[in-house]
């Protein structure tokens, strides 16, 4: 077993477009999205220790109930290496808890590239993503680290070339569980966004004022119907001057996009509790 701490970053995740294709026979949905890590992250640190668990500090005041991804994740190496032993997982929390951002499932990705190196487990990366699909659907794409075309319900990932842009992150003292973001979807019959070729070409060239208005999430109208914050804050955005302005993931974070750092920081100073990010960073690769 390496001997000392290995420290991870775990990056949060932007949907630069979420579409919603159809139910599956599983119970998940059929999806496409253009996945792109930000600079705000967790950090992910893991120790030798007699038994194995996750301890987690700043953790926001309230909390969907769900499973400990990272302690899941955990678990789940564990079972796929013969050199696993105990350790101690401390995550320092950054990223909101469901706030669309993938927060759960980046400390999971980044607890199994730790925990793979602590234990000299060997395991590959494809091995990896299949432990990753079984934890959750983001994971495999948090692993990757970079922008990834995502399909199915997360597990078909394709990479993409996507330079970094400027974002100003608004978020809020609410969860949104991604569970009732898609059946609201569901009951409300939202609908499929259009085909996301122009989007992607804007994106992979650069063009932050094409991309702007192609930006695009099919669970945004469903969920801001039960969370009116959600739109009004895009709209203020836009209204603010951010070339475009979208819901992240299943909510509650809402994304604008900047013409740079400065815009991107006076964008944030307008809104209580946004942020600028990058993405993707530029050490992301």
């Amino acid at each position: 077993m390496t001997r000392g701490a290995i420290r991870r970053e775990a990056r949060a995740k932007i949907n630069v477009f979420l579409r919603v294709l159809s139910t599956r026979e599983d119970g998940y949905h059929e999806i496409e999205s253009l996945v792109v890590p930000i600079s705000l992250a967790d950090l992910v640190v893991v120790r030798p220790a007699e038994e194995l668990r996750v301890e987690i500090a700043g953790e926001p005041a309230f909390s969907t109930g769900g499973l400990n991804l990272a302690l899941v994740a955990a678990l789940a190496l564990a079972d796929a290496c013969p050199y696993a032993a105990g350790a101690l997982v401390e995550i320092e929390k950054r990223i909101p808890v469901a706030g669309g951002l993938g927060g759960g499932s980046a400390d999971a990705a980044a607890t199994l590239l730790a925990l793979n190196e602590l234990w000299a487990c060997e395991v590959d990366a494809a091995t990896l993503e299949e432990i990753g699909e079984r934890i959750g659907s983001d994971v495999p794409a948090m692993l990757s680290g970079e922008a990834v075309l995502m399909g199915g319900r997360g597990e078909r990932l394709a990479p993409a070339e996507v330079p970094s842009f400027h974002w100003v992150l608004v978020r809020f003292g609410f969860g949104v569980r991604s569970p009732d973001a898609y059946r609201w979807w569901d009951e409300d019959g939202a609908g499929t966004g259009p085909d996301p070729d122009r989007l992607l070409a804007a994106a992979t060239a650069g063009d932050a004022e094409e991309l702007g208005p192609l930006l695009f999430n099919d669970l945004e109208r469903p969920v801001a119907a039960r969370h009116p914050e959600i739109g009004e804050a895009a709209r203020r955005l836009i209204e603010s001057g951010a070339l475009g302005a979208v819901m992240s993931g299943s909510g509650s974070s809402v994304i604008g996009l900047a013409r740079d750092e400065a815009h991107a920081r006076a964008l944030a100073a307008g809104f209580e509790g946004a942020e600028p990010v990058v993405g993707p960073p530029v050490d992301a690769a």
